[in-house]
């Protein structure tokens, strides 16, 4: 029996997440095909089915996972209900998981869920309320086209020279 959580649907989950991660570093989404990813995960199509709608359902999924796999660097801050404006984690761990992140950029698209930390209550402090949804705007933009360049580079600067130039774009607001 096909369970939600039994050992041989999660090793083959893993298997089709794995070889669609391998795809997507070369392909565009619509170039990826169901049989391709089962003949290079050696699974049946059937297996697939079971557990996605398509492609799109799998990427979709994907992207779920590899957001909350973000969120959970902050699990502490999160559930404290406070900003430690810690940086240094976020590009420590974008630096030693490039695939996940390009993976995850890749798959995003222009969606607006994208790799970022941002405290609202902070920004109203430093800009009381003026414009503020144009500087959340600005701010997220920005971050992201920082990490897509540090990542299309290799992450060839350390994670603390990262925050270095966050904090100078920001000057020490951050």
């Amino acid at each position: 029996m096909n369970t939600k959580n039994n050992k041989r649907r999660r090793e083959s989950i893993k298997k089709i997440e794995k070889v669609f991660i391998e795809l997507i570093q070369t392909k565009e989404i619509s170039e990826i095909s169901v049989s391709d990813i089962c003949k290079r995960a050696e699974l049946n199509r059937t297996t697939f089915y079971s557990n996605y709608i398509d492609i799109y359902d799998l990427a979709d999924k994907m992207l779920e996972k590899l957001e909350n796999e973000v969120k959970e660097i902050y699990s502490f801050e999160r559930e404290h209900h406070y900003n430690s404006n810690n940086y240094l984690k976020l590009f420590q761990h974008i630096k030693d998981n490039q695939i996940f992140y390009k993976t995850y950029f890749k798959l995003s698209g222009s969606n607006q869920n994208k790799v970022y930390l941002y405290d609202i209550k902070q920004a109203r402090t430093y800009f009381n309320e003026k414009h503020i949804k144009y500087h959340i705007e600005f701010f997220k933009a920005g971050f992201n086209a920082i990490v897509k360049i540090w990542l299309d580079n290799g992450c060839e600067e350390t994670p603390e020279e990262m925050v270095e130039i966050i904090n100078s774009e920001y000057q020490g607001r951050v």
